[in-house]
């Protein structure tokens, strides 16, 4: 049973760090583009693309085998309807994912231009979008599957 803690606090660890993750990559950009330091804007929209998504993406990924994990480690039968659901959701948080991505590449590819307010408020659209379907996600993390 000493597994099946480790996993469940590394499950929503990862659910945690998506969430958080999120959060403060959406609440930095906004200061960044509000300021209008093209400079320190470019930057942050580099790292945010180069290094963040990626990993984001990579941690939200990790969250179906893991939880797949501890429900086969708990022996929970899993009912259709949750796995429907959680798989919706899922279909759901990977468009989202890429449309963010293009949308924060468009943004770096304006360079020192100012960004047309729409390019801004649809990739902070897009992340809320994110962060609603990962709180879904929790939602379903905590229903117990039966």
């Amino acid at each position: 049973m000493e597994h099946y803690k480790l996993l469940y606090f590394i499950h929503a660890a990862l659910a945690v760090l998506v969430s958080l993750g999120l959060i403060a990559h959406m609440v930095i950009l906004w200061k960044a583009w509000r300021r209008a330091d093209a400079g320190v804007l470019q930057q942050k929209l580099k790292r945010t693309r180069q290094i963040s998504l990626p990993l984001l993406a990579v941690l939200a990924l990790l969250l179906p085998l893991s939880g797949w994990w501890l429900v086969h480690l708990a022996g929970w039968p899993l009912g259709q309807l949750w796995l429907l659901a959680s798989s919706v959701l899922f279909l759901l948080l990977v468009p989202l994912g890429l449309l963010l991505g293009g949308r924060l590449r468009a943004w770096q590819a304006l360079g020192e231009q100012p960004a047309p307010p729409r390019l801004p408020r649809f990739a902070l659209a897009y992340a809320g979008l994110i962060l609603l379907v990962l709180v879904a996600i929790m939602g379903l993390m905590g229903a117990k599957p039966v």
